[in-house]
């Protein structure tokens, strides 16, 4: 019996980012439903897709991810949101989980981060990356 794959929003306005990322996710155990550029674009997926994960950088044009992160949440409630950023300063970390965030990774260590973080996310687990202070 194969388990379902978690279906994963990807937002990140950088194209080769995105890409990056879904061919890793993609070669594990996610199912990319979306990739997208912008904060308003992940709400947006986010509402019509219903994603178990959405990972969200927090540097994007239209809609910054702390802003999407809430938004999302109100149109896709069930829908778990990771962070996935190079900010690592203590403020920005602290706001981005006050919006119910399940995780916080850095984009440093997204090779060893992200897998587990958006496993604990679908768990509704949380996980934040070491360094985030």
């Amino acid at each position: 019996m194969r388990l379902a794959k978690i279906r994963v929003l990807l937002a990140d306005d950088h194209n080769q980012m995105r890409e990056y990322v879904r061919g890793l996710l993609s070669a594990d155990f996610c199912e990319v439903v979306a990739a997208v550029g912008d904060g308003q674009a992940a709400v947006d997926a986010a509402a019509q897709l219903l994603p178990d994960v959405a990972v969200l950088d927090i540097s994007m044009p239209i809609l910054n991810g702390i802003e999407a992160a809430r938004r999302l949440q109100a149109v896709s409630p069930t829908t778990s949101v990771v962070f996935l950023t190079v900010d690592k300063d203590r403020e920005t970390c602290r706001a981005a989980l006050e919006t119910g965030a399940q995780g916080y990774v850095l984009k440093p260590r997204l090779g060893t981060d992200l897998v587990l973080a958006i496993k604990l996310a679908k768990e509704k687990r949380r996980f934040v990356s070491p360094g985030c202070e």
